[in-house]
């Protein structure tokens, strides 16, 4: 990811909560294969563990947890790079080199010049560009695929749980009390959920690294960012709105660094 000083966070609770709030992320792998594919993505939905603070106040950078098809050829690749691990009777197979979750923001839109109120006036000396949001987390996967191990079986079963209720929760707003209760996956049928968890393999990203990315107008002057909001919001489309509002918040934490 090409960062800009202006443009990157850094603050890991802020990456984190930038992979809640976006959970569909883009696996992207690189595996040599006589078959598939050498480079490989998969839209998949994670599941962010962070382990509690240490007493030495680091952040942990965290776990991806989510699952794949095995049909998926992608899945078929890592179970492939994985078969000496696995023939060796281990369950939890872990790839040597290391794989890439790309995080995107709900909003992305073209800028047009004409925005820039300020600048383009006086100089003409502006140029299109595009706002959006990313982070990419970078780490060593591991692969849960044998289907008759206890181990599998139970990393499936949490995995899928977890997944469901911070999408029925999280996403559909499904709580219970006063509003809908959530879909389970005790809801479904034991024997039909215990035959889908043979269709899938289970993955367990240990993040290494992550970067993320604002590019939200912050380096712009504050009469073009100020027109820049305006431009987005007189379009009159959540999306547009959705990109004012982040060029104002990243606007002012630009202008509370300077004072800091």
């Amino acid at each position: 990811m090409y960062l800009r000083a202006v443009h990157a966070e850094g603050q890991l609770p802020v990456l984190q909560q930038f992979i809640r709030d976006n959970p569909l992320g883009i696996l992207t792998t690189a595996i040599k294969s006589p078959i598939y594919s050498f480079i490989q993505s998969s839209h998949i939905p994670f599941v962010l563990d962070v382990p509690p603070t240490k007493d030495d106040d680091t952040i942990p950078t965290g776990i991806l947890r989510g699952h794949m098809a095995k049909q998926n050829p992608q899945a078929k690749a890592l179970m492939e790079a994985l078969a000496e691990q696995n023939a060796a009777g281990n369950n939890k197979l872990e790839l040597a080199d290391e794989v890439l979750i790309l995080f995107n923001g709900p909003h992305h839109h073209y800028v047009t010049p004409k925005f820039y109120t300020e600048t383009k006036p006086v100089s003409g000396k502006v140029v299109p560009t595009w706002n959006y949001s990313a982070v990419q987390a970078y780490g060593k996967i591991s692969v849960y695929c044998n289907s008759k191990a206890e181990e599998t079986g139970a990393f499936l079963q949490t995995q899928i749980e977890d997944l469901s209720r911070q999408s029925e929760t999280g996403i559909m707003g499904y709580t219970g009390g006063d509003k809908k209760s959530p879909w389970k996956v005790s809801d479904a049928p034991v024997n039909y959920v215990q035959l889908l968890k043979k269709n899938i393999i289970g993955i367990e990203i240990r993040i290494e690294r992550l970067q993320g990315k604002f590019k939200m107008s912050q380096e712009m002057g504050e009469g073009d960012r100020e027109g820049v909001v305006k431009g987005f919001e007189d379009l009159g489309s959540e999306v547009g709105n959705g990109i004012a509002a982040c060029v104002r918040e990243r606007a002012a934490l630009k202008d509370q660094q300077k004072l800091s």
